[in-house]
């Protein structure tokens, strides 16, 4: 079976998931659309499909799948859309910027026979995925973990500053950090956090304490202005005398005991769409679309972690520990 696959939105993270999908031989991709007439032609173009106005325009073309990799803000309706047509979805990152929002899509996606997958590529990044074996094999038992995930700038783009495209700056690139921590450590119990606006129009600089259910405790700093310093992503998992580190998405090193080998992997050469974990999200999407295993990243997983990006805002507003699970929005 060849799966009918359309693209709405013409960006590069819309261009990177069209060219890992014109690779799949499974895939068939019908058109790309975007606002700009101009973007969809670029992209299609490249990609040898049809550039065409709108998402009804894809449905029409017979897309069994679509893409949605519109900016932040303009994810939830063309995904409730494609949801209540029946229509397989994959919805980059965030599933929403509000509470509210992601509530509405779990909960069609509960109801659409249409599969869902949310476009969290870092589980499947050859660093985090060598930390999560660690865990599951059982030779790293987390206590207590630091992450850290900064912008060097919020210029280039520049509607990288504006909170009305993006969300608010933790719903841009720390969000994956968000649904990093629960992949690695479970739910969260509670955060406590502070926030400055010091160089953009909106809170540019945060650090949250994060208290897990199974008892890790986890400090988590995200600072929009660190000038890309290398390594802009960090995370360090600490156990029983053990620790794994990561650098970005290029090497992660893991020390099994006080004066033990340290153990170490070095993807710095890898192609970017595979060292990143796109390639694999991606091939995950199209066998869920086909029936041959659930969807890689849930619904629930996309509510979770926007759930933990409006905690960590209603902590910082609020100075005060702020109780997870969240009440949730009423069904409208």
């Amino acid at each position: 079976m060849t799966v009918k696959v359309g693209i709405l939105g013409a960006g590069f993270i819309g261009r990177l998931h069209a060219l890992n999908l014109k690779a799949d031989a499974r895939v068939s991709l019908v058109g790309v659309a975007d606002a700009v007439p101009a973007a969809a032609a670029r992209l299609a173009a490249e990609a040898q499909t049809a550039p065409l106005p709108d998402l009804a325009a894809l449905l029409d073309a017979g897309a069994d799948a679509v893409y949605v990799t519109t900016p932040n803000t303009h994810h939830v309706e063309p995904v409730l859309s494609l949801l209540a047509h029946g229509a397989h979805v994959f919805s980059e990152k965030p599933m929403a910027t509000s509470l509210d929002g992601a509530s509405r899509i779990r909960r069609a996606a509960e109801r659409s026979r249409g599969v869902y997958q949310i476009g969290f590529n870092r589980r499947f990044a050859n660093v985090y995925a060598f930390a999560r074996r660690l865990i599951d094999d059982g030779r790293l038992r987390p206590i207590a973990a630091q992450l850290k995930h900064n912008r060097g700038e919020l210029r280039q783009p520049p509607w990288t500053a504006d909170p009305k495209v993006t969300g608010g700056y933790l719903y841009e690139t720390p969000v994956h950090l968000f649904d990093m921590a629960r992949f690695l450590f479970g739910n969260v119990a509670d955060v406590q956090g502070w926030a400055r606006q010091s160089l953009y129009a909106e809170p540019d600089a945060f650090t949250l304490l994060l208290r897990f259910h199974s008892g890790l405790i986890a400090s988590l700093t995200s600072v929009a202005h660190a000038s890309w310093l290398f390594p802009s992503e960090r995370v360090e998992i600490y156990g029983d005398h053990v620790a794994v580190v990561t650098e970005e998405l290029e090497r992660a090193a893991f020390s099994p005991g006080a004066r033990a080998q340290v153990e170490a992997i070095d993807c710095a050469a890898m192609p970017f769409e595979q060292k990143w974990g796109y390639v694999i999200e991606d091939r995950l999407f199209i066998d869920a679309v086909l029936g041959e295993r659930p969807p890689a990243v849930t619904a629930a997983d996309g509510y979770r972690a926007t759930e933990l990006v409006e905690a960590s805002y209603r902590a910082a507003r609020e100075g005060r520990s702020i109780a997870l699970p969240l009440p949730e929005p009423a069904a409208s």
